[in-house]
Formats: C-alpha cells, structure tokens, sequence
C-alpha cells in the first residue's frame, strides 16, 4: 500500500533541477501585455487630481486603466465588497492601487506607473490599534467576547494573580514566487487564468464579477504555487481580475507579477495583536480563571479579519482547561495594508496569549514551567478526572494527547538534565546566558465557516490502466499532490507511476474551498477515496459477472485484481472493464461530519478533532548587544497515521523554523506617515538556514486520528507552526536569568527588544 511510505515529493526532482513551472514560466505569446499599478503616496485621503498622461506617453504603454474605466463591479474583496480593484477617490493605506498600466515589457509598465502625477487631500491616519479603538475605528459593531463562566470573580477570588500586556507583531509571508496571474482570451468573450493562488474558485468568482459574466464563462489553472502560507488565498484576487479585464478588453494575453518590494508593499500580513490579561491561580498552580483583551490590526479592508480574530479567541485556552475565561476581541481598522490568513489563521496568536499567561505564573510561583502546564492539560481520554473538559467554546476534548507526549519528548531530549546544567552554567557567566522553553500545541482542525469543510474530486481510469486525478486542493510545496496520489495508488492497488494528478481546474472540479485550515489533504483525500472506491466497486462487479465470484471478494492490491481465483494485472482489468462498457470515470465528494458552531455566540463543535504537538527550545543570548543563537530543538509533533512521514516531518521543521522567525526576527515597520519600511529582504529578516536550530530533533508521535480521516491521519499544515512559541519562551528564559523580575518580552524578540529586556530585568523593573 503506497499510504504512509514516505516517498519524495512528486515534484522533487523539478524543483531541483529548476523545471518545475510556475506562472512566470509558462511561456507566453508574442503580443502579451505585462501589467503594474500606480500606487498611493499617502494612507489616507482623497484624490483631488489625477495626471496620467506621462504614464500613457510613457515607452511601451498600450492602455492604462482607472476606476472609471473597469466594465463592471469594482472589487476584489473575499468578505463584504469594501476592496477596490483601483480607488475609487479614497485612499486607505500607503501602496493602494490607484490606476492600472498594460505595457509591452515588465519593466515598461513599472516604469510608466511610477509617472503618474496625484495630488490628495491628505487627512490623519489611523496606523496603530490604540489609535483605532480611541477612534471607534472597527470592523462588527462593538467587540466579539467569548466566555466560560465567571473569569473576573475567579480571578478577584484565587490566592494569587498575575497581569501584563505585550506587542505581538504581524508577519509577511514572503513566498519564494510573489503574487502573479496571466490571462488568456478565449471565443464569446470568455478567459482563462492561470493563477498563483490558493482558492482557485475564488479567483473565478472575482474575475467573473470584474468581469460581468457568468463563473462558466471563467476557467481558473493552478498548477503550482511557489510558496503560499495564506497569503495567495485572497491577496491574488486583483492580479487575476486585472489580467482578466486587460485581456477581453484588448483581445492579448495579459500578465502580471509583483517585484517584491511591490508585494510586501500592496499584500496584507500576519495580524498584529495587542494582548492583555488577567490570571488567578492557587499556590500549586492550577488556573483559576483568566481574561485576554485581544486588540487585532486589520488594516484597511475586512478580508478575513473576522474569522481570524475568532480562531485566535477558540485558541486562547491552548491546551489548558480553564474553569472560568473571558476573552474580548476588538477587530479595528487601520490605515495599513490590509491584514489577512496566515499559517495559523489566528490560532498561533491565541496561543501565544496563554502561553505567557503560563510562562507568567510559573515565574511568579517559582515553579518549573513544564510541571505548571502539566497541571492544567485537559484530561486524557483514557484518564477523565474533571468533571468538565470541555473548551471554552463548549467543545468536549476527546482525544487529548498530549500527557504521553509531554513525558515523551521530556524523556528523549534529556530535559531535567540539560536544565539543571542550565541553571548551573548560567550562575558562571555574567555576559551569556542560555534559556531553555518548552511549549505544548493543541491545534482544531477544519475551516469555522462550517460550508467550506467540502471537497471533490474527479478520477479518470484510462484504458491501459493508467490514472488521471483532480481535485479541489492547491499545492503550493507541502506535498499534497503527492499525498493525494497515495491514497489514490492505495485504493486501486497500483504503484504510484501508474497516477498522475494535473493542476487544479475549476473546469474539472467546481466550487472549491481555499487550501487552507490544514484540511488540504483531509478533505481532497477523502474525496478521491469516494471517486475511487466508487470506481473499484464498478470494477468489481462486472469482473465478478464475468467470473462468477462474489464482488464482495474482489481485491485489488500488488498491481493486480484478484477476480476469485483469477488474478489480472490492473492494466488488463481496466481494458476488459472498457471493453465491457464500464464508465471509469467517476467523482468523489466528501464533506466534514459532526460540525455545528455559532461564532455569535461563541458556541458548538469548530473543530473535527484537534491536532498536537510539543516542543523544547534551547537558546543563548548576550547580554552587551542582545543578540542570541537558538542551540537546540526537539520535537514531537501528533501527525495522526502519518500519510507520508517524510513530507510531514518536512512540514514540521519548516513550521517550526517559521514560527520562530515570526516570534524572533521578522519585525514589521511603518513609519509615521504608514511607509512600510521594511519593504525588502534587505530590512526584513525571515530566518535563514543559518538561524535554525544547530541540534535538530523531530519525531512523529505514535498514534493515530480518533476520528475517521483518511486512513486515521492528522493535518500537518499549521499546527507545528505553533511550536515557535518555544523559541520565544526560551529567550524569556534566558533573559530572566540576569534578574529577579518577569522578563515580560514583546514579540518579534528582536535583539533590540532582547537587549532592552535584559535591561529591564537587570534594573528590576
């Protein structure tokens, strides 16, 4: 069976030798047209004038397109229409598109549209939370809370009680392959995209709007993406419209792709939080009760902002069950890029809320931090002493894994020991210190938009007993492809060079959910399971007829059918099933069982199931200039029945080496005007292969999925981003150890914010 083998990724060798096709290698014709915008000088404003004519004029330009001139609806938002493709006369955010350029060349349509000469009325901008919130600047009319009984009297009640506040910083994604769409003209008006995204439905439904036809008259390719991380599930969508639009227009190909400080600069990032909180506890430890005041920059636009600020609410509690909890979330709009999904969506800012408050408490107790989250893990399923184990959201936690895990890991990567040496090295030297974290993950699985957890599939048989498969999903690196392939091999039986699955179509397969909430191969592997099975059994009983056997008793594995006792090589099972006047064609639907949520009321069943992981990070750091080194991590992370074990411990250390770099290193900066000065690879720094950790340690737990998934495995696309927060806790580690006071970091830890901790524990501030 070719599930769980772990095979290289069916890409591998194309990456490797740079033949793998992205959108700017398709090969395009002779007369495309290449595209740019002209962007926005200010954050916010009106337009009171706009010369174009030295961008008309300007070398290779063959249109250039306003507001005024679009053929229909004006906007490329995912949630409630409030994202011009091009302004309308406002201005929100310094980078917003103003005008469109169609060029001859690339580089001629960037060059005319910074020609463009726009004069504004320039008003304040709103650029920081505590700004929008004294403004009422906000998406949903007043804060969302989310609560599980009396937190505040909880906490006024306990023997003891910590506060604080932090800054924790958004991220930009920084795919290798920026955004970027081409669009063909077909007969009658309609188009073909070809697009870098994640939701390719999302892309035929935008152009077909921009467009003014019918989603039929749009058919949307993705093949690959060269790195996605959430940022290609909406950011694409005015790429494709403005392909789209330039292309029926003129009758040519048009193209675009972004340079990357022009991505950095339009593209939405990471949310940003602002996280307070309260937590009562009694001397042993135990949570009493605790409150988040959760602030969320959204930036300019909604996007996905509400649903990202509800996964980081339904992640407050992590892996802690919390007798009493409030949490209040305020969504407020700013004059910044506009802030969308990233890996995580939400979720690892939720986490990291609580993890503080942990790392806090054990601080104030002067307890080891493992013991104190030991102490309040929910119940294991086969060990239940609360009488409640349920989220604050009112999800019961069945499956629980993370008591074995804990002890696991605590076991394998000799922690007792390497933190006594710790402690003792630390007492020697003044300058350096080293820190060690460890952190836990329980991560819900499936979209909290209950109508997205669906997915299909097409399978093809062909004659000779090759297999063609599509479906819904995206593969933008993380395998899936691949993984989808296997179940498809495993269910016929067949090696893995008889299938071959093609990029996603929405001409094959329709109404798509975003790969996205780690479900990518959750839902499309189901999906293709249904296809496939309903194929067999097609299969099956004609071969049975002509055999004279129980269909029941047909088996298909080792590349061959055993018809009774006939055994036929598949390739002839399929052409005598042909032959036969079978259709071997078939599709598959699959849609995720046993949700029911009402984020209104912050009440139901999210998730499926949940997703665990653990990790210890250890680091060094100097106290003279705050710079630090991550020395150690160990892993072990909850794939379920892993469907390919290299791909997901591949998955697991780039999430982990993300994670950390949010939380460490990637500092996002807008000056005072809202000019996003770290705009390139030159003043933004995501880690490099160099920055991760000199001793490496992953594993897979054991075990497999509880519920019924495919073939019992887990989702391994976001949860062990949240194993970063490991890193951070080390540094807080590692800081406390040149004072007596909580070291109380921000995130992104930057060296600066490093340095300036280890002055204010030293000073006992």
């Amino acid at each position: 069976m070719s599930v769980a083998k772990p095979l290289p990724h069916d890409a591998a060798k194309l990456h490797v030798t740079g033949t793998a096709r992205y959108i700017d290698d398709i090969p395009v014709p002779a007369d495309c047209l290449h595209l740019a915008f002209g962007l926005s000088t200010i954050a916010k404003g009106r337009i009171t004038a706009m010369d174009l004519d030295a961008v008309r004029n300007s070398p290779g330009v063959v249109d250039v397109l306003t507001a005024d001139d679009l053929p229909a609806e004006n906007d490329v938002s995912p949630s409630i229409h409030d994202e011009p493709l091009l302004s309308d006369g406002s201005v929100h955010y310094l980078g917003q598109p103003l005008f469109l350029v169609a060029a001859t060349s690339h580089r001629a349509a960037r060059v005319a549209a910074s020609k463009g000469d726009v004069t504004y009325d320039e008003e304040e901008a709103l650029l920081t939370v505590e700004a929008a919130l004294q403004a009422n600047s906000r998406f949903e009319d007043g804060p969302r809370i989310y609560s599980k009984g009396d937190a505040a009297a909880a906490i006024d009640g306990a023997a003891r009680m910590v506060e604080g506040s932090f800054d924790l910083g958004g991220q930009e994604h920084f795919y290798l392959e920026s955004q970027a769409a081409m669009a063909m003209p077909q007969e009658s008006g309609d188009v073909l995209v070809a697009s870098s995204t994640q939701h390719p439905t999302e892309i035929q439904h935008k152009v077909a709007d921009g467009l003014g036809v019918p989603m039929h008259s749009v058919r949307v390719e993705t093949r690959r993406m060269g790195g996605g991380f959430g940022g290609k599930e909406s950011q694409g969508n005015a790429l494709a419209v403005s392909c789209a639009i330039v292309a029926v227009k003129t009758g040519r190909a048009a193209k675009m792709r972004y340079d990357r400080d022009d991505d950095m600069v339009i593209t939405g990032k990471r949310h940003a939080f602002k996280i307070s909180y309260r937590a009562g506890f009694d001397e042993e430890g135990h949570l009493q009760g605790v409150e988040f005041l959760h602030l969320v920059n959204c930036g300019w636009a909604q996007d996905l902002s509400l649903p990202v600020a509800d996964r980081a609410m339904l992640h407050a509690d992590n892996a802690y069950a919390i007798p009493a909890i409030r949490i209040e979330s305020h969504r407020l709009k700013t004059n910044l890029q506009s802030f969308t999904a990233y890996r995580g969506f939400g979720g690892p800012q939720g986490m990291v809320g609580i993890e503080r408050v942990m790392d806090h408490v054990a601080h104030d107790l002067g307890i080891d931090p493992v013991e104190l989250r030991k102490r309040n893990y929910y119940d294991a399923p086969d060990n239940r002493v609360r009488a409640d184990n349920t989220t604050p959201y009112g999800q019961e936690v069945i499956d629980f894994e993370l008591h074995g895990m804990t002890d696991k890991l605590l076991d394998t990567s000799n922690y007792a020991t390497r933190k006594a040496e710790i402690a003792e090295w630390n007492a020697k030297n003044d300058r350096l210190k080293r820190g060690i974290a460890f952190s836990p993950v329980k991560f819900g699985i499936s979209f909290t938009l209950t109508h997205l957890n669906q997915a299909g599939a097409l399978v093809h048989i062909y004659q000779d007993g090759s297999v063609h498969l599509n479906h819904g999903g995206t593969e933008m690196g993380q395998g899936l492809f691949q993984k989808v392939a296997q179940v498809a091999a495993s269910r016929f039986g067949i090696g893995m060079h008889l299938v071959k699955i093609t990029a996603t179509d929405t001409a094959k397969v329709p109404n798509t959910s975003a790969t996205a909430a780690s479900s990518g191969a959750d839902l499309n592997g189901m999906a293709v399971k249904v296809a496939c099975d309903t194929l067999r059994d097609r299969m099956a009983a004609y071969l049975s007829e002509q055999h004279q056997c129980d269909a029941a008793s047909v088996r298909f594995e080792g590349g061959n059918v055993h018809v009774g006792e006939n055994v036929i090589p598949f390739e002839k099972a399929a052409a005598q099933c042909y032959q036969g006047r079978i259709s071997l064609s078939a599709t598959g639907f699959y849609k995720t069982p046993k949700l029911k949520w009402d984020r209104i009321k912050g009440e139901g069943r999210p998730f499926f199931y949940f997703s665990y992981g653990a990790a210890i990070t250890e680091v060094v750091t100097d106290k003279l200039t705050g710079e630090y080194r991550i020395l150690r991590t160990d892993i072990l992370h909850d794939a379920g029945a892993t469907l390919n074990p290299v791909l997901d411990i591949g998955q697991v250390e780039g999430a982990y080496v993300q994670g950390a770099g949010w939380l460490t290193t990637e500092e996002l900066v807008w000056n005072d005007k809202g000019r996003l000065a770290t705009h390139a690879p030159s003043t933004y720094k995501i880690p490099a292969c160099s920055d991760r950790p000199d001793v490496f340690n992953v594993d897979l737990w054991d075990g497999k999925n509880r519920e019924d998934t495919i073939y019992r495995s887990k989702a391994v696309g976001e949860p062990p981003f949240n194993l970063g927060i490991s890193a951070w806790l080390a540094l807080s580690d590692a800081v406390g150890a040149y004072g007596d006071a909580y070291p109380a970091i921000n995130a992104p830890a930057t060296s600066e914010e490093v340095w300036r901790s280890i002055r204010r524990v030293s000073d006992g501030v």
